[in-house]
């Protein structure tokens, strides 16, 4: 049967479905996965949808309820989506790696079953082997949080694992950046505007970067930040997501199968700029002051360990070889405790020389799409009064601001069952591929662990 060209919308969501989630436990599923479904929840006013909270550490159904409750008011999800959901939310304690607890936590489902997986990327083979040792229901749906595995090799494993138990129709890997406003909205944008996709090119574009840096430290999340570090939790599936969008041809149709050829693709033809791994960089930050208050070193934050290595800053500068982009840098950039907090994707595009007449300068002009609210601005430079030089002029206008959060997009298409917002198989390992060779280069001691102050733009240099 043909794909149809189209996204979900709040009418392709249908009931009753039981949303199932191993690691209910986790500041994840509370800061961010219960106020997306409760958002979606509101808009397509589901009265059938059943909350199951699952981890090892046992909650009665009074205590999920309350940490469901408080989850969706903080949101200010309405009120009687609130008591709907909770009065539906269940608890069930449930060891992963146990086949007959998890074949339990499916039985406790009184309807069809999305089991999503917001556990550490080492569980997930856990998880496949216990799914490969039960009965599964017809139509379970696996929904596994990034990072997809640890590495390449492990990725592939964990893929194959997966596979074994699951048609890849209902196996959905998440990265909730897909969901965001200006990377889903990068078709219309792009695509859209013919101005703008004839200059979508290294004719006119001289560099690219992608930049997601925080004022945000790692907030209490000592254990699970420092066996990952910034490469691995925002450029190596984040980031790269964007550049997908970014960088990818047009796809013939907005279907699941045709953008995510697309961005294979693209993904596909980026590695390191000229093939060097020295050209990424890596710190982390020691104390400094950060919106009034004072911020300990990375070092000294609670479940850390000061011989790890980690950053807290990463940048990768790559290159994709394909005619569009040939010569021109992307640069990935994610850091936490920055100062200065800038979350963009900008395109640099190429300077001309302005009249003779006019005072000299760069004139090269950066469109910049905002990653918090898909905001657009466009830097330009204009004649001033006396007609003697080049000024700046900023162009801007605000994104239409939707109902649905980032997961809240995502949501609607595990919901809806439009994988168009997931992550496929080839795209998952291409993104592990890309990275390889930094990771590596990083474990061998090639690139030095710089430091920059908390509450600084980052190294001076950078």
């Amino acid at each position: 049967m043909t794909e149809q060209p189209r996204i979900a919308t709040i009418d392709d969501v249908t009931g009753p479905r039981t949303i199932a989630i191993l690691g209910a436990g986790g500041d994840l599923t509370e800061r961010l996965l219960l106020p997306g479904i409760g958002q979606v929840a509101e808009l397509a006013r589901i009265d059938d949808l059943t909350l199951v909270g699952a981890a090892r550490t046992p909650k009665t159904d009074e205590e999920w309820q309350e940490v469901v409750r408080r989850s969706l008011e903080d949101a200010d999800v309405a009120a009687h989506t609130v008591d709907a959901l909770v009065s539906r939310a269940r608890f069930v304690a449930t060891d992963a790696s146990d086949p007959e607890q998890l074949a339990a936590l499916l039985d406790a489902c009184p309807s069809s079953p999305v089991l999503y997986v917001a556990l550490p990327p080492a569980m997930g083979h856990a998880v496949a082997a216990s799914l490969a040792a039960i009965q599964l229901p017809d139509d379970l749906v696996v929904a596994i949080e990034k990072p997809f595995g640890e590495d390449l090799d492990d990725a592939i494993a964990l893929d194959d694992a997966l596979a074994a138990v699951l048609p890849p129709e209902r196996l959905w890997r998440i990265d909730h950046f897909l969901g965001n406003a200006a990377v889903v909205g990068m078709l219309g944008l792009r695509f859209g505007n013919g101005l703008l996709e004839a200059a979508w090119s290294t004719q006119h574009v001289e560099k690219v970067e992608i930049v997601y840096d925080e004022v945000l430290g790692i907030e209490g999340r000592g254990a699970f930040y420092d066996g990952t570090g910034a490469l691995r939790d925002m450029l190596q599936s984040h980031l790269l997501m964007v550049l997908a969008f970014v960088a990818m041809e047009r796809p013939e149709d907005v279907t699941v199968a045709e953008v995510h050829a697309r961005m294979a693709e693209v993904l596909g033809a980026v590695r390191p700029w000229r093939d060097d791994p020295s050209t990424a960089r890596r710190a982390r930050y020691t104390e400094g002051r950060l919106d009034g208050r004072l911020l300990p070193a990375y070092v000294d934050e609670a479940d850390v360990d000061a011989d790890a290595g980690t950053e807290t800053l990463a940048q990768l500068l790559l290159q994709v070889d394909v005619p569009r982009w040939d010569g021109v840098p992307f640069v990935l950039r994610s850091g936490k405790a920055i100062g200065a907090p800038r979350a963009e994707i900008a395109l640099h595009l190429r300077p001309t020389a302005p009249p003779t007449g006019i005072a000299a300068r760069d004139a090269g002009s950066v469109l910049r799409i905002s990653l918090v609210d898909g905001g657009i601005a466009l830097d330009l430079h204009v004649d001033d009064a006396m007609h003697q030089a080049l000024v700046p002029l900023a162009l801007a206008g605000d994104a239409p601001e939707g109902p649905l959060s980032a997961y809240g997009q995502v949501v609607l298409g595990l919901l809806a069952g439009d994988r168009l917002l997931s992550v496929s198989r080839d795209v998952a390992e291409q993104c592990w591929r890309i990275v390889t060779p930094v990771l590596a280069a990083w474990a061998d001691g090639a690139a030095p662990l710089e430091e920059y102050e908390a509450g600084s733009a980052g190294p001076e240099d950078w």
